[in-house]
């Protein structure tokens, strides 16, 4: 039976050479290499060194030298097949079934990937030619010198119809393989297939070993219907298995002093993993998708722990939960993630272009253990207010930390997680609550995308006045606005540049809870219910927030019926505040006029303002009635 090279290859990117070689010869780290005693000859002086970057083992005392399976055939005296059977078996693989044709579909295999490495170093030349002009001006705008194009293989797309297609097919290609490998696209309605790729820059992408199987595109017009575009699973390209730099990631962990462990990072787009190793830092990425189980897999072959970054708006929060949910049950002792989420909005290109290497290479050093992401993501859902909520939180903990595959690791997370529930309860509530929030710069001396916040300032002399105003009496209108705020941030966000700040919801004695709630909003790109509200009671709103709750239970405004829609009832709080705001302009124009008063015109002017601010008033009575 002959089994063919992609099945090869996949066994000799699941497995490290010296994981493989080091259960049977004791080997330790120098430079790039690993280094021991040679199991072919007795020496003292090692001279048998194992190469992960290179796939290989080289022995200088007998002249040795090969792969994995040649080290399996060597020393334990297999033959070919029995010694790949073995290191399938390693590496969670089935052995395929016998297929005559296999033969044929690895010399078809290698055919395309020959036609890959041709179209990339075409690229390549595209780039540097006139026709390459503006994408060359990208790049050196991007912070990306010439210097560098050659190490990522940066090429660029012409903008022609099938300009890769001609050159392509004179250097003896035909049509169908060039389909076959992604580069072209053949119309489901007929015709001759044109190029994929067009006026875009290129970034080839590569397998473990650096042999191209695909590409990615970043278009040059910013009216493309996508900014980036990947190539289509192929025979050679399957997008959930692989990680776009990858190779390039291996030579930097390759290369770390002898006995150190380099964070592997896992960022977002092809500029932040070129950022990344650019400053040094090993980084991948997905190629627009979450995190599959076998990519997981893939970066645990090459790092214990490697470090999820996101970005810290809606999105990246919600991908960081996604990865957080695939990843649980397939936790292992020595085998987890970190997460560390870039600071101010940026994401990696951003900040080596802003602040330099070492700033990016401090921000992603700042990470979050799995477990604490967890359990921050879980207590966060919701106030623990009540019996109810806190009972609910702990039958969460369990159950996640029973979907940890690994018994072991599943009764330590249990444990860890139920530990850090009770802390909690064992000190103030005050003091507990440190929601994470991956969003901008926040007043207080915050830190963007940090898990956990420092504890809450004291209440500041602001809140205390406004609560002991709003004690007084407040309007129900008002009320019911902000109670409705509270319920739903996001209504905000097309009243943040209104007269909100100064008028308080249309109640001065609300001005400087508006103040603080914009200030919250615009510093947070996600701000939930219960982080508002937990914010304002720790800067001393909370009689201010109990006021407001009895003066909006008493209003019947139709806001804040539970038979209401979202939507309507968003519509419905827009329209009161745009009245509230009109009799705040209203209000000011007739103390205007009384100021100016001089004449019958003047009058008139001060009579309508007057009737205008009367009949708004009894609409918004009756809103709220």
């Amino acid at each position: 039976m002959r089994v063919d090279e992609h099945f090869l290859d996949e066994i000799k990117s699941r497995l490290r050479p010296s994981d493989v070689i080091g259960k049977t010869v004791k080997l330790r780290k120098q430079g790039r290499e690993y280094v021991g005693l040679s199991p072919f000859t007795k020496e003292k002086t090692p001279s048998f060194y194992v190469n992960d970057d290179k796939g290989q083992f080289f022995d200088f005392s007998s002249g040795k030298t090969g792969d994995v399976i040649t080290f399996l055939q060597e020393t334990q005296r297999l033959s070919f097949m029995e010694a790949v059977e073995q290191l399938a078996a390693e590496a969670g693989l089935t052995m395929p079934a016998y297929d005559p044709q296999s033969q044929e579909q690895d010399k078809k295999r290698q055919g395309l990937s020959d036609w890959l490495e041709t179209a990339a170093q075409w690229f390549e030349a595209e780039l540097r030619r006139p026709v390459g002009r503006e994408a060359r001006a990208y790049l050196e705008q991007r912070g990306l010198p010439e210097a560098d194009w050659a190490r990522f293989r940066l090429g660029f797309a012409p903008g022609g119809r099938t300009t890769l297609k001609d050159y392509l097919v004179a250097k003896g290609a035909r049509p169908a393989e060039l389909v076959d490998t992604g580069l072209l696209i053949a119309p489901e309605e007929g015709g001759a297939p044109y190029d994929r790729f067009r006026d875009r820059i290129i970034f080839p992408i590569t397998d473990p070993r650096g042999r191209v199987i695909s590409f990615g595109g970043r278009a040059m017009d910013p009216k493309a219907r996508a900014k980036y575009l990947n190539g289509p699973e192929t025979v050679v390209f399957h997008k959930g298995h692989q990680l776009y730099g990858l190779a390039e990631a291996r030579k930097i962990i390759a290369a770390a002093p002898a006995g150190e462990t380099p964070p592997l990072a896992v960022v977002e787009g092809y500029m932040d993993a070129i950022a990344c190793q650019r400053a040094g830092i090993a980084a991948v990425a997905p190629m627009g998708t979450a995190l599959t189980e076998e990519q997981m897999e893939m970066l645990w072959r090459h790092h214990p722990e490697p470090t999820l970054c996101f970005d810290g708006d809606r999105a990246g929060r919600q991908a960081a939960s996604r990865a957080i949910d695939r990843a649980l049950p397939l936790l292992k002792p020595g085998k987890s993630f970190r997460f560390a989420i870039v600071e101010g909005g940026k994401d990696p290109d951003e900040v080596l272009r802003e602040q330099g290497p070492a700033a990016l290479r401090s921000q992603m050093a700042d990470t979050t253990p799995f477990v604490e992401a967890l359990f921050v993501r879980e207590r966060d859902q919701e106030p623990l207010d009540t019996p109810e909520r806190r009972a609910g939180l702990k039958a969460r903990l369990r159950q996640l930390a029973g979907t940890i595959a690994d018994k072991d690791l599943q009764q330590a997370y249990r444990d860890d997680l139920l530990a850090r529930l009770d802390a909690i309860f064992a000190r103030p509530e005050r003091e507990a609550r440190r929601p994470w929030t991956p969003s901008g710069e926040g007043g207080g001396g915050r830190k963007r995308g940090q898990w956990g916040q420092p504890p809450p300032q004291p209440a500041s002399p602001e809140g205390k006045a406004g609560a002991r105003r709003l004690a007084q009496r407040m309007d129900l209108t008002a009320a019911a606005l902000v109670k409705f705020v509270l319920n739903d941030p996001a209504v905000l966000d097309d009243h943040l540049e209104d007269s909100l700040a100064a008028n308080g919801f249309g109640d001065p004695g609300l001005a400087e809870l508006a103040r603080e709630i914009i200030r919250l909003r615009l510093d947070h790109d996600h701000l939930d219910s219960g982080s508002l509200t937990r914010h304002l009671a720790s800067c001393g709103y909370s009689t201010l927030l109990t006021d407001i709750d009895r003066a909006a239970a008493t209003s019947s405004a139709p806001i804040l019926k539970s038979d209401v829609s979202l939507e309507a009832a968003r519509s419905q709080w827009s329209q009161a505040f745009a009245r509230l705001s009109r009799l705040a302009a209203l209000d000011e124009a007739i103390a205007a006029a009384k100021v100016s008063l001089g004449g019958r015109s003047a009058m008139e002017t001060l009579e309508r303002l007057k009737g205008e601010r009367d009949a708004l008033k009894r609409a918004i009575r009756d809103w709220n009635d």
